[in-house]
C-alpha cells in the first residue's frame, strides 16, 4: 500500500509530519529525522530565528530535502499570524503556511475568530492555508467555505500527551469532509495515538513534543512512522466493526468431537 501522500501538486512520502522545536541538540533533530523520513517538516520562524542556533538548524533542515511547512506558533490575533506568515514565504520561498492563533495561554487552545480571520486574509493573499484548530465541526466548516482543503484538528491540547481526547468528533469531521486532506495534529503522546489517528481514515499526523522530549528521539520518531504506516494500513485493510458481545473466530456445528457423555 503507497505510503505517498499528495497535496498541492506535492508528493509527500511520508504521512508522519515531524515538528522541528525543542530537541536537546541539533544532533538529535537530525538523527529523528533520519530515522522517521518523514513527509514534511514543521518549522517556526520565530522560534528558531531567536534560538541562537539558526544557521545549524537551516543547515540541517536543508540537507534532508524534505518539504518544509512554516507556522505561525507563538501567535496570539490574526494580524500577529498574518505578518509571520508573510515573513515565512520570503524566508522559505513557499506559499504553505500552518496557521497558528493561540486564543488560550493555559490549553494553547486556538483562536476561532481569529483563526478564521487570518485565513481569509492569507487565502487571499494567494496562500496555502494549513489551520491548526479544534475538532469543532462548525469551525471546520467555515474554513472549507473559505477555501482551505486541508483541515489540522488537534487530538489534545498542544504537548499534553493526551492522545484523542474525542474521537468521535474526529470521526465525525472525517465523516463530514471525505475529500479533504485531514491531519490529527498536537496532543500526540505515544505510537499508539498516531496509530488511532490513522485508523479513523486520517491521511497523516503531526507531532513534536513526543519525539524531542522522549528519552530517544531518534528511536521514537522511528516507532511513530511504523505506527502511522500500520494505522494507515489496517484502516485501508478494512477494520471490522465493533459490537456488544462476543462472536466465535472459529465457529462450532453443535459439540466438539471429542466430547463425551456419561
Amino acid at each position: 500500500m503507497s505510503k505517498a501522500l499528495h497535496i498541492d501538486g506535492t508528493i509527500l512520502k511520508s504521512r508522519l509530519f515531524l515538528g522541528t522545536a525543542g530537541y536537546p541538540s541539533p544532533e538529535a533533530l537530525k538523527n529523528a529525522i533520519a530515522a522517521s523520513k518523514p513527509g514534511l517538516l514543521t518549522v517556526s520562524l520565530r522560534r528558531e530565528s531567536a534560538s541562537g542556533e539558526g544557521q545549524k538548524f537551516w543547515d540541517i533542515i536543508k540537507s534532508f530535502n524534505i518539504p518544509v511547512l512554516p507556522n505561525t506558533a507563538g501567535c496570539h490575533g490574526a494580524a500577529q499570524a498574518i505578518t509571520t506568515a508573510e515573513m515565512a514565504r520570503e524566508v522559505f520561498d513557499t506559499s504553505w503556511i500552518k496557521l497558528e492563533v493561540i486564543g488560550d495561554d493555559y490549553t494553547l487552545q486556538p483562536d476561532p475568530f481569529g483563526l478564521v480571520e487570518a485565513a481569509e486574509a492569507l487565502i487571499n493573499k494567494g496562500f496555502k492555508v494549513f489551520p491548526y484548530m479544534t475538532d469543532d465541526m462548525v469551525l471546520a466548516e467555515r474554513l472549507v467555505d473559505l477555501g482551505c482543503d486541508i483541515l489540522m484538528p488537534w487530538g489534545a491540547p498542544i504537548g499534553s500527551g493526551r492522545g484523542l481526547n474525542n474521537p468521535f468528533a474526529l470521526k465525525a469531521l472525517r465523516a463530514r469532509f471525505p475529500t479533504k486532506t485531514l491531519v490529527v495534529d498536537a496532543g500526540i503522546g505515544a505510537p499508539s495515538h498516531a496509530a488511532a489517528a490513522m485508523e479513523l481514515g486520517y491521511d497523516a499526523v503531526l507531532l513534536n513534543t513526543a519525539v524531542s522530549k522522549s528519552a530517544d528521539p531518534a528511536a521514537m520518531a522511528g516507532a511513530f512512522a511504523k505506527a502511522i504506516d500500520a494505522g494507515r494500513e489496517g484502516y485501508l485493510s478494512g477494520l471490522i466493526a465493533q459490537q456488544e458481545t462476543a462472536s466465535a473466530s472459529t465457529p462450532m456445528i453443535d459439540r466438539p468431537f471429542w466430547h463425551q457423555e456419561g
